[in-house]
């Protein structure tokens, strides 16, 4: 078997009636918002997704990231992309902050009226002069364009993880910012030659976020938790269409 899809869990299913509280996820809200059927197959059947292969070369461009800022939150001292785009910002220092961005731990909130745990965790944290905190993401592609926008379709899931860790912070921190920061690392491919490393352009792309529509959401996802019955698919969920194709090309 694939060692990315191991088929039916048995762990992390969500099971109606009981009084523990249940973990979920920023991306299994993402999940629900994409499908529900999804959604519901994966937390309460215990059958997820097949994932999509890790990106190796994101993972380490956030990781650097996280060194660059640490050492100028250590410093006290703001970043040189900051300046450039004259923003009123500097690396935060937070006790809970290493916590925070931890995949599986992150930002928690206990949220009563559903009993769900929610998480996310953060790439980081700034603050600025009125003492507000400020959700900084990190994002890194490779586009034959600059990047100054989020105005692609898919990338209104980047706004909604935004606003999650936005709300998330809301619930352990006094002041949060309603805008937050991409930090959009583009890699260049105008080079004459590779030279055994990448180049990247860096942009910093504000975002107003808005979180008044995480509550009804997990209302819908409590809901949908606590039905025995399976949720219709997504009209554009490719997995859906996969899943019910083959599945009537078997019967036949």
């Amino acid at each position: 078997m694939s060692q990315y899809y191991r088929g039916k869990r048995t762990r992390n299913i969500y099971k109606p009636g009981s009084p523990e509280p249940f973990r979920l996820s920023r991306s299994r809200i993402e999940l629900f918002i994409q499908c529900p059927k999804c959604f519901y197959i994966d937390r309460r059947l215990g059958v997820d997704r097949p994932p999509g292969f890790p990106f190796a070369l994101n993972s380490a461009v956030d990781i650097l990231l996280k060194k660059e800022f640490d050492i100028l939150r250590k410093n006290k001292k703001a970043h040189p992309l900051v300046k450039q785009y004259n923003i009123d910002a500097q690396p935060a220092e937070h006790p809970q902050l290493e916590e925070w961005r931890i995949n599986f731990k992150g930002v928690t909130y206990h949220h009563q009226k559903t009993n769900l745990i929610i998480t996310g965790a953060i790439d980081d944290l700034w603050q600025n002069s009125q003492g507000e905190y400020i959700v900084v993401d990190y994002k890194s592609t490779s586009k034959n364009e600059e990047i100054i926008a989020l105005n692609k379709g898919w990338q209104d899931a980047y706004k909604r993880q935004m606003e999650i860790y936005q709300w998330l912070l809301r619930q352990n921190l006094d002041k949060v910012s309603d805008t937050g920061y991409f930090v959009y690392c583009n890699g260049r491919t105008d080079l004459d030659k590779f030279d055994g490393k990448l180049e990247f352009d860096l942009t910093l792309i504000p975002y107003q976020g808005n979180d008044g529509w995480i509550e009804g959401t997990l209302s819908e996802i409590d809901k949908c938790l606590n039905s025995d019955t399976i949720p219709e698919a997504s009209k554009d969920c490719d997995y859906c269409l996969y899943r019910d194709s083959t599945g009537a090309e078997l019967k036949e």
